[in-house]
């Protein structure tokens, strides 16, 4: 497990609590009361730390190294050997910064769609570090048409630092990919649930963010732009990430508080990189809620709100 900065008071007590399990293995002698003790001691200093949150520091756990991913997720929640995954936009290749397929949670079929990011540096290369090409949000677009003609209900999940910003990817369209999605989506004949699980940043986000339900996890972020860039192009320098953070209300609780998503997804105590299967748990739970929630509603009437929702997002003064 690694640690941020503000989580080592975390990291002395959780280190001390592993210590004192592995000698009781070892010696055989009874260590459950100093375990039980510090285990307490560890609930209470992760409750601490996690209660007051600075949005930077929100910032930096959705992006933390041992956060769940995409795939962690899919191949969590659903059934064993029921997630397949497609490839492919049918057009110029298959972009490995997205991922999708149909796959049954509990014994309902999904299509399971997610910007996916990679463990170490050769796998962030392959995944080109969940910025998406054109050809990413094509297969994606490609994918939720295939569930529209099955009608199949679409989750995606959102975790990306933002769209691929290469010559490449503007040379085959990026910024055209990207609209035609927000536009197909809006008029998918199928519920569309979005989960953001990380990083939420920009166009990159929204090319499959369009949805009936827009979730987010307790320690993730939504916005137009990155702290650091937002920071770059206000000062000249990373420097006022921390203040740009701030200034951006891009956190779930932000977001929520100003009506810009439907829902925030309380996640395990310490985080989702701290108790991953407790934060499948929660999401699947959470999925299957938003489904029920949505399957009830005629498709009419979903497409109606859907489009509803997001014209009568935000607020202006006309004078």
């Amino acid at each position: 497990m690694e640690y941020l900065d503000f989580e080592k008071p975390i990291q002395e007590i959780q280190d001390q609590y592993l210590n004192c399990i592995l000698i009781e293995e070892k010696s055989g002698v009874n260590m459950k009361g100093v375990c039980n003790e510090l285990q307490t001691k560890l609930e209470k200093i992760i409750k601490k730390v996690h209660s007051n949150l600075t949005p930077w520091q929100r910032v930096q756990l959705s992006r933390h190294p041992n956060r769940p991913y995409t795939l962690d997720y899919i191949k969590s929640i659903t059934k064993k050997n029921s997630f397949i995954e497609l490839h492919g936009d049918r057009n110029f290749g298959d972009d490995k910064a997205i991922v999708g397929g149909f796959g049954k949670i509990d014994d309902i079929t999904f299509m399971l769609i997610g910007t996916q990011k990679g463990r170490n540096t050769k796998d962030r290369q392959y995944r080109r570090f969940g910025m998406p090409n054109p050809e990413g949000y094509r297969k994606a677009l490609r994918l939720m048409k295939l569930a529209e003609r099955f009608r199949k209900p679409i989750v995606t999940f959102i975790d990306t630092p933002g769209a691929f910003p290469g010559i490449e990817a503007e040379q085959r369209g990026q910024g055209e990919a990207i609209g035609k999605n927000i536009y197909e989506m809006m008029c998918l004949k199928v519920p569309i649930i979005v989960l953001i699980i990380g990083e939420g940043a920009s166009g990159g986000a929204l090319g499959i963010g369009i949805g009936d339900i827009v979730s987010m996890m307790e320690n993730s972020w939504f916005s137009v732009i990155s702290p650091e860039s937002c920071s770059t192009i206000l000062w000249g320098n990373w420097d006022k990430k921390e203040k740009s953070a701030k200034a951006l209300k891009l956190t779930a609780e932000d977001m929520h508080k100003l009506n810009l998503i439907d829902d925030l997804i309380k996640e395990p105590l310490g985080g989702a990189h701290f108790q991953p299967e407790k934060a499948y748990k929660i999401v699947k739970k959470q999925i299957i809620k938003y489904y029920k929630h949505l399957s009830v509603i005629n498709l009419e009437s979903l497409i109606r709100k859907r489009k509803n929702k997001y014209i009568s997002i935000g607020h202006f003064d006309e004078k």
